[in-house]
């Protein structure tokens, strides 16, 4: 979405070109709320043109600024007229227009804001499919609703000006007389209304430029509960700024009886509520916003399977994929219901459980999801074991499911060496790294915190076996490295792959191997410079702007170098953490979702990748879990620990009110 101005608040954003307008026709921009767009048209015209833009830019994550002047003015010519377009996003959108005569004669200019909305569920949007609903617009006295019905589904979006414009189907009009060094200022607001339910703005809510976001915890309380970091490496500096930013931005509320938030995984396909992503994010941000464990596992559990679904790939017990709220979802013709179709989720929400636990203490609340963690636990050995082999293993049951279940679920991202597709039911590796982990982390919550010792006990044999037969089976012996799945027929899925790295972050390696898988992800044909290749370039599948084999993907970067360091390799993922840092720095400080895989001697910089969800949750947590690597950051019985190593040019750091439990702790590293 380069250059295209957005202005965001969880999951109600406004994507514009430079002006601020959205053009009828663009694929992607327009006003969104709760995954459907509520204008698909919205332009400024001044005196019949659109405006000629001066500067643009955003503010902070949820207000914009657009400063311009008349089409019309010719080279060399001042122009008598500017225009500012103010426009900040909190439910629905306020935007302040303020036009000034600069000359010593009196103008009379033409206002006019055409609008419309196609009201598009956003998988139409993503898929280009056509509305199958009415479309109608109301006139009021200065205001217009556009309503959308189709059979019991009703979205309309209320559109407000303050002056007395004239309005009609597609556009408002007003003639404004201005004196010499006059101005004249007018607000408009949009309202989404679903479900009977305006949406509408208060106004002492929040104003430009002053953040009072919808949220338990203001913008100001979110940056001020962060740890202070103080460093003279000034991209640290800001990435680390605006990756609390970005996951502030991404707040929402999945449904507005909750009384708790939690980050939209990626703007602007990915604005709702996604199990994996969610956790991933949680975990990421535990030493520097520990609540958002908490409100994620609430979340989770709250929708947590209770039968068996095969539209929805649910079983009792499984974690969610994605919740929609969109058109298609509710007449039931998507099953983002939600839907369950990830293998991974549920053992991840074991393991964040766990980490959540050490971290903050909170064993009341870790006691009150005993019940959830013991549904996980059955779903992971009844459900998601499919055929009692010991491995976890998916194959969807429904005909709009994912193809491939794990973090890399586009269709063809599961690939043998010579490149051929995996059929399955299919066993990625670093599913079965969570399974253990979760096994080995339940162990000690059943032995410390449920007082279960036989519990305990029966996971740690569990979790021992899964260990020596996961090591047996996935060893690719002729390569030196992990398979990357186990196929329907059992075979080895031989590429090399950025999945082993997980296998270090998850302690399933055993440490005579632990070396080696270090040195191959370090190697060229991994290692771009900046991250870890998703593929390696030695396999006949590789594509540096292939969405899962061969880009680099920060959040997966990030588990790979804190898997480094979990076996001792201190350096190598120190100096991987720091290059993450540094790819952020030709980011602008904030990582998208996903970047080419080139090599850094061959481009000199990071290559955008052209469809990268840019803020993304875990991309924004990512730069946190690095600095966590450097700085060897953990709590061994409610202790936080420091074993800090910082590769040439991290630089000195200081790091202030780590929260471990209700304690606060610094660090001064140099």
């Amino acid at each position: 979405m380069a250059g295209n101005l957005t202005v965001l608040d969880g999951n109600t954003f406004f994507v514009s070109d430079a002006a601020g307008d959205v053009e009828p026709g663009n694929d992607a921009n327009g006003f969104f709320h709760a995954d459907m767009r509520q204008l698909s048209t919205w332009r400024l015209l001044v005196n019949g043109q659109p405006v000629h833009v001066l500067t643009s830019r955003t503010v902070d994550y949820y207000s914009a600024s657009v400063f311009a002047t008349l089409a019309s003015v010719s080279v060399g010519e001042n122009p008598p007229i500017s225009i500012r377009r103010d426009r900040f996003v909190a439910r629905g959108v306020h935007e302040d227009l303020t036009v000034q005569n600069h000359s010593d004669r009196p103008q009379t200019v033409t206002i006019e804001i055409e609008y419309g909305s196609d009201f598009a569920d956003l998988f139409e949007v993503k898929d280009r499919t056509p509305k199958r609903g009415q479309l109608r617009t109301d006139l009021g006295a200065s205001l217009v609703t556009l309503s959308y019905t189709r059979d019991t589904f009703r979205r309309d979006t209320v559109i407000e000006f303050s002056e007395n414009f004239s309005v009609g189907l597609e556009r408002a009009h007003f003639e404004l007389h201005l004196m010499p060094r006059g101005s004249w200022r007018t607000c408009i607001d949009v309202f989404p209304v679903g479900d009977g339910e305006l949406n509408r703005l208060d106004h002492g809510d929040r104003t430009f430029g002053d953040p009072k976001p919808d949220m338990p915890t203001s913008f100001e309380q979110w940056m001020a509960q962060a740890p202070t970091l103080e460093t003279e490496n000034d991209v640290l500096r800001h990435t680390y700024r605006q990756s609390l930013i970005d996951l502030a931005a991404l707040r929402f509320r999945p449904l507005k009886t909750l009384s708790y938030s939690l980050p939209a995984a990626g703007l602007p396909w990915f604005m709702a509520l996604f199990g994996r992503d969610s956790l991933i994010t949680a975990y990421q941000a535990l030493p520097f916003q520990p609540h958002l464990a908490r409100t994620t596992l609430e979340a989770l559990t709250a929708w947590q399977a209770t039968e068996r679904d095969d539209f929805r790939d649910a079983e009792p017990g499984k974690i969610l994929h994605e919740l929609r709220l969109g058109e298609l979802t509710m007449l039931g013709e998507r099953p983002h219901s939600p839907y369950y179709g990830t293998h991974d989720a549920t053992p991840l929400f074991l393991i964040l459980l766990d980490e959540y636990e050490r971290w903050a203490g909170d064993r009341e609340f870790v006691r009150s999801l005993q019940p959830a963690a013991m549904k996980a636990l059955e779903w992971i050995e009844r459900y998601g074991d499919r055929d009692g082999d010991g491995y976890l293993e998916y194959q969807t049951r429904s005909k709009e499911g994912l193809a491939n279940q794990c973090w890399k679920d586009s269709w063809n991202s599961i690939l043998f060496k010579d490149g051929a597709v995996a059929k399955g039911p299919i066993a990625t590796c670093e599913i079965q790294g969570y399974a253990y982990d979760a096994r080995v982390r339940m162990a000690r919550l059943a032995r410390e915190v449920w007082d279960d010792p036989q519990l305990a006990t029966r996971l740690e044999g569990d979790a021992a076996r899964l260990r020596e037969g996961f090591n047996r089976d996935y060893w690719v012996e002729a390569r030196g490295h992990y398979a990357l799945a186990l196929d329907g027929e059992k075979r080895q899925v031989d590429a090399m792959s950025s999945n082993v790295g997980h296998l270090l972050w998850s302690g399933i390696v055993p440490e005579d191997r632990a070396a080696m898988m270090v040195t191959r992800l370090m190697s060229p044909e991994m290692f771009t410079g900046w991250g870890i290749r998703t593929m390696a370039v030695s396999a006949a599948g590789y594509n540096p702007i292939e969405y899962h084999d061969g880009t680099v993907w920060p959040h997966d970067t990030a588990f790979v170098a804190e898997g480094m360091r979990r076996y001792g390799h201190r350096e190598q993922a120190s100096h991987l953490a720091l290059m993450l840092i540094q790819a952020a720095g030709a980011f602008e400080y904030r990582l998208p979702e996903v970047f080419a895989g080139f090599a850094r001697e061959e481009t000199g910089a990071p290559v955008e990748y052209p469809t990268a969800s840019r803020p993304q949750a875990w991309a924004a947590g990512a730069p946190l879990l690095a600095l966590r690597t450097a700085l060897g950051l953990d709590v061994v019985d409610g202790t936080l620990r420091i074993d800090p190593h910082l590769s040439q040019g991290w630089g000195r750091v200081r790091l202030d009110n780590i929260a471990v439990g209700a304690r606060a702790a610094a660090t001064l590293l140099s």
